[in-house]
């Protein structure tokens, strides 16, 4: 699989697709565990590779954003604002349900998550295959997401047979998920795309987080991008303290820290800029993962509202850790 652009390739991917069967297949976002959104047996297979709950919706990427109506019976004026302005690219709408779009997509709701990729092996993929393809994230349930072939394969191994090599992705972190079924427009999940631009392509209002109402989608569980390390958040003047506490328990702990590593710290550094910072904070993750950290200190991010999609990230990733070692206390 060295050359994702290769004809033969494309057709074995298109091929597979055809027989009910899942790809892994990458997006500017994340890779994405790729099936036919119209198939049963192809939405099956999804969840039980991931080990993903019933109930819990997919989203249906398309190759065009003229295929919208085929999912959605209802297609308000902002949809096709929004999909003008971002598509293809790391937004996800999320609108009422049209009536060939089975349980399987949707966890069982009215409503339907939907998008255009901006990835051209993703956009040829689709293209080509003609309909659209349910495509979470090409990891575990609630593990780190991957962001090059190399973590897809390492994810599933010989369980998934073609993992489509797009390079890494350039965004790095989930699509901006927008509930449009409401009364009011509503960031539901926070990415690349912030709700400052949102309001300004629809020239009003936009409400953000999960309101009584509103659809359950993906990435939205308290806990959820995780290592297999314990991972916490830490204020970058406590990242020694908290490693020296570490060290006193026996613990290799690493720091994920942005800009530089603390004088004397062990781990990675993150640059301080917010989108190249999301690019490479799940590889981080998974390469800690991998050297064999105890434990990952990660640096809390600013409060800067352009860092709201990797405060969303990094706090789920550390969220076990902060629930168990709450529990423990008296």
């Amino acid at each position: 699989m060295s050359h994702p652009d290769d004809d033969a390739i494309l057709a074995a991917a298109i091929a597979a697709l055809r027989r009910s069967e899942v790809i892994g297949l990458p997006t500017e976002t994340v890779y994405g565990l790729a099936g036919d959104a119209a198939n049963p047996a192809a939405l099956q297979q999804i969840y039980a590779l991931k080990g993903r709950p019933a109930g819990h919706p997919v989203i249906v990427h398309l190759g065009d954003a003229a295929q919208l109506d085929d999912w959605a019976r209802e297609v308000p004026a902002a949809a096709r604002t929004l999909a003008a302005r971002f598509w293809p690219g790391p937004l996800t709408l999320i609108l009422r349900r049209g009536a060939r779009v089975m349980d399987l997509v949707t966890g069982g709701q009215d409503t339907v998550g939907i998008r255009v990729p901006a990835h051209p092996l993703a956009l040829a993929v689709l293209r080509a295959f003609g309909g659209g393809l349910a495509a979470p994230s090409a990891n575990r349930y609630g593990h780190v997401s991957p962001t090059t072939a190399q973590h897809v394969r390492e994810e599933f191994g010989d369980e998934l047979p073609i993992v489509l090599d797009g390079g890494p992705c350039a965004v790095g972190i989930e699509s901006t998920i927008v509930d449009l079924s409401g009364e009011l427009p509503r960031v539901l999940r926070p990415g690349q795309i912030g709700v400052e631009a949102i309001s300004a392509a629809l020239k009003g209002a936009v409400a953000t987080g999960a309101a009584h109402s509103s659809p359950r989608v993906p990435g939205a569980l308290r806990s959820h991008y995780a290592p297999r390390a314990p991972a916490e958040l830490v204020a970058r003047a406590e990242l020694l303290v908290r490693a020296d506490r570490s060290r006193r328990e026996d613990e290799r702990a690493q720091m994920l820290a942005i800009g530089t590593l603390p004088d004397g710290g062990e781990g990675l550094a993150l640059p301080t800029e917010p989108e190249a910072y999301a690019r490479h904070l799940y590889a981080a993750l998974r390469q800690l993962d991998a050297e064999g950290a105890d434990r990952i200190l990660i640096e809390a991010p600013p409060t800067d509202p352009s860092w709201n999609a990797i405060r969303d990230r990094v706090q789920r990733a550390t969220a076990r850790t902060s629930a168990t070692e709450a529990d423990d206390a008296p």
